[in-house]
């Protein structure tokens, strides 16, 4: 009987301090809200304190980084609540602010309140409404932003597979929505090149390397894509020299990747039946990187076309260099789609050929 006794007693006391919390988070007032000033814009770390007076603060809480602030445990009755600036300087207030006990007070401080912004003077006035303009302008700009890099994005897919009239369609459209974004005229240049429209692409490439270069901020990896790709195209018209300016452009934006830049040089001079410019290509690359085997075969057959059959013993005769580099072009690719041209050539001078060169791992 006395530990059943015991047992209830303490029950007992149990209850008793729960009821006497429940009593008391009853007999306390709670309130919370959110700050944003005249433009509309959260205001985090901002202080708001409670008083009666206007003045002397009671209760002090501070806005989280979305703005909001909250207070319990507050005693309940009619008070000032007051947001304070940094400075300690009042910067909005709601007076007779009623607090009931067990109650949670919803009390905002939206400052873009006509009643607020009424009190405000014609200067501020003026500021605020050009900050607000500037804002729309900055928020319409950052929604075009998204979508055009989504454009972009697709356009390069688009490129990448070949699909060439739906990446010009997509960049012609945004080029021109805003025509001061180098990447999208590079894009369409690109896509332009892909469909043959020499005209266009050489139009559209170069004016993406004008406005990067006049640009706050230029962009030597845009610039490089731009004038390689340049390069390219007007090698296909035929325009060597404006082609070998196009590239050494690219190799002077982005220098290490000089090798590449000279490579594709190498190919395009080749494939435009310019013997000495491919040459010359070739060499830069070789001398950017002499682990690279195409510009060796590049140069190889390049020299083999100024070959000459010497009339006594019918030999070819092939200019100096021609051999050592069909011969490197080998020794570095030796299972490579131009090795059985190589070697032939190779027979074709008398030279034996080496048949110990193992597969590389070395760039092609």
């Amino acid at each position: 009987m006395r530990k059943t006794k015991n047992w209830l007693a303490c029950l007992f006391a149990v209850l008793l301090v729960s009821a006497t919390a429940y009593v008391q988070a009853q007999d306390t007032a709670k309130v919370h809200g959110h700050v944003q000033d005249a433009v509309g814009v959260a205001v985090p770390n901002a202080t708001v304190q409670l008083s009666t007076d206007g003045k002397t603060a009671k209760y002090t809480f501070t806005t989280n980084a979305s703005g909001d602030y909250k207070g319990e445990g507050i005693a309940p009755g009619t008070y000032v609540l007051t947001l304070y600036s940094a400075e300690n300087k009042t910067v909005d207030q709601f007076r007779d602010v009623r607090l009931a006990s067990g109650n949670d007070t919803l009390q905002d401080f939206d400052m873009t309140r006509a009643e607020y912004v009424s009190k405000l003077s014609p200067e501020v006035k003026k500021q605020l409404e050009d900050l607000k303009a500037k804002n729309a302008a900055a928020v319409k700009e950052n929604s075009q932003i998204k979508n055009l890099n989504a454009d972009l994005l697709k356009a390069r897919e688009d490129n990448k597979d070949k699909n060439y009239a739906e990446a010009e369609a997509l960049m012609s459209k945004d080029a021109q929505a805003k025509p001061d974004a180098a990447v999208l005229w590079v894009e369409l240049g690109l896509a332009q090149k892909g469909l043959k429209k020499n005209d266009d692409a050489v139009t559209s490439l170069k004016k993406a390397v004008e406005i990067d270069a006049a640009s706050k901020k230029p962009n030597p990896d845009l610039q490089s894509v731009a004038d390689d790709a340049l390069g390219e195209v007007l090698a296909g018209e035929g325009k060597v020299p404006e082609s070998q300016a196009a590239y050494e452009a690219a190799v002077q934006a982005d220098p290490k990747s000089a090798a590449m830049h000279y490579r594709n040089e190498a190919i395009m001079m080749d494939r435009a039946g310019q013997g000495d410019a491919t040459v010359a290509a070739a060499d830069k690359a070789i001398a950017a990187d002499p682990n690279s085997a195409i510009p060796y075969y590049l140069k190889g057959k390049a020299l083999i076309n100024k070959a000459t059959v010497d009339p006594k013993t019918q030999k070819v005769v092939a200019p100096p260099g021609t051999t050592e580099a069909y011969q490197k072009y080998l020794e570095l690719d030796p299972t490579g789609p131009f090795s059985a041209d190589a070697k032939s050539i190779l027979a074709e001078l008398g030279t034996t050929v080496n048949t110990n060169y193992k597969a590389s791992t070395k760039k092609k």
